[in-house]
């Protein structure tokens, strides 16, 4: 066990000398200072002391102005002051300017030891306290970067089963091929302008690109039925949204997102399907899509028609402000240039490069 070591202040060597002999007697090292300022000179080149033990009454610089030095740069440091001036208010003073304790003069040898030790076991009990609370802090970063890694490759992996769903999603409904991930660009752009938060986007793009999902439950002869479909028809497919809520519902990681895929088919005005849900009663995410969702469909071949371009998309989507769409969404939409959407729409590394990053846009598209 190392030595403890212990500076002992005072202005009269022979003090000194009578306190010293008595600690190192109790195998303490001392190390005299005949001055406050001496201390202070000490200190500031050795900095492995475990207590200061300094007279209280001392020319220039007494031992309450030694104290608040002291603190200032060792906090932790103990400071027992000693003193001839049997003054309660003094010492109560002294205590409230951080001093450990206080012995008044003339004190007997093992009132000295006494106080020495407390001092002491107070200083240790604080050193490793400080030890353990910082390798506690340390353990816990440590923790922390091992838990940041984990949930990252869970990302990872989350990202790999949403491409896996809507792989199998367009290999069931051939319409579909390339519009999840086009859709979701947009939506994650519109998003961005919109100044939602990351952990907001990626849920809403999470959503967009799994809008569809329910639909793996339809029967291919009306998924993929050439011409009109009957009443019946109608209503069965119009029973994806509700499908794919409750297949995401059960997924953890999904569940949040599963109410954008409810209500992706509400309008605004009341008007959309499968509950007649009407302005911020549909969840933003899925206002969001709606707008997305409609500029892919103009802006993409369909078996009936061709594409038409942006300029159209726009129209059609200002013509239908407030009662299919949200009218906030619309203005935001507005202000983004054509170009970005048809770098979107046609570029497939783009779209790629947006789900793989976290289905987060890079800052440099538009």
């Amino acid at each position: 066990m190392a030595v403890e070591r212990i500076l002992v202040v005072a202005d009269e060597e022979a003090i000194r000398n009578i306190v010293c002999a008595i600690l190192q007697h109790d195998s303490y090292q001392c190390i005299q200072a005949r001055s406050a300022a001496d201390a202070l000179a000490i200190l500031e080149k050795d900095h492995n002391f475990q207590l200061i033990l300094s007279d209280l009454i001392m020319p220039e610089m007494d031992g309450v102005a030694l104290l608040e030095r002291v603190k200032q740069r060792q906090a932790e440091l103990p400071v027992v002051l000693v003193t001839a001036v049997h003054d309660i208010s003094i010492a109560l003073a002294a205590i409230r300017k951080g001093a450990y304790d206080y012995l008044l003069k003339p004190f007997e040898r093992e009132q000295l030891l006494a106080v020495v030790r407390r001092a002491l076991e107070t200083y240790r009990l604080r050193m490793e306290n400080r030890l353990y609370q910082s390798n506690l802090e340390a353990k816990v970063r440590e923790r922390t970067e091992e838990l940041s890694s984990a949930l990252a490759e869970l990302e990872r992996s989350y990202d790999s089963i949403l491409r896996a769903l809507g792989d199998a999603l367009d290999l069931k409904d051939s319409e579909t091929v390339g519009h999840s991930k086009r859709v979701t660009a947009f939506t994650i752009e519109i998003a961005r302008a919109m100044g939602l938060a990351p952990d907001v986007i990626r849920m809403l793009a999470r959503g967009a690109f799994l809008h569809d999902i329910g639909k793996m439950a339809i029967p291919d002869a009306i998924l993929r039925k050439p011409g009109r479909l009957t009443e019946d028809e109608v209503a069965r497919m119009r029973e994806h949204s509700h499908i794919g809520y409750r297949m995401l519902k059960k997924i953890p990681f999904l569940s949040d997102v599963a109410d954008i895929v409810y209500a992706h088919q509400e309008h605004w005005d009341g008007s959309g399907y499968p509950r007649g849900l009407r302005g911020e009663e549909i969840p933003l995410g899925a206002r969001i899509f709606a707008v997305a969702d409609t500029l892919d469909a103009i802006t993409s071949d369909r078996p009936d028609r061709p594409a038409r371009g942006v300029e159209a998309a726009v129209a059609e989507i200002c013509k239908w402000s407030g009662r299919q769409f949200d009218p906030e969404v619309v203005q935001v939409f507005l202000q983004i240039p054509a170009t970005v959407w048809e770098c979107l729409h046609d570029d497939s590394d783009v779209q790629q490069e947006c789900f793989r990053c976290g289905l987060q846009l890079s800052k440099e598209l538009g």
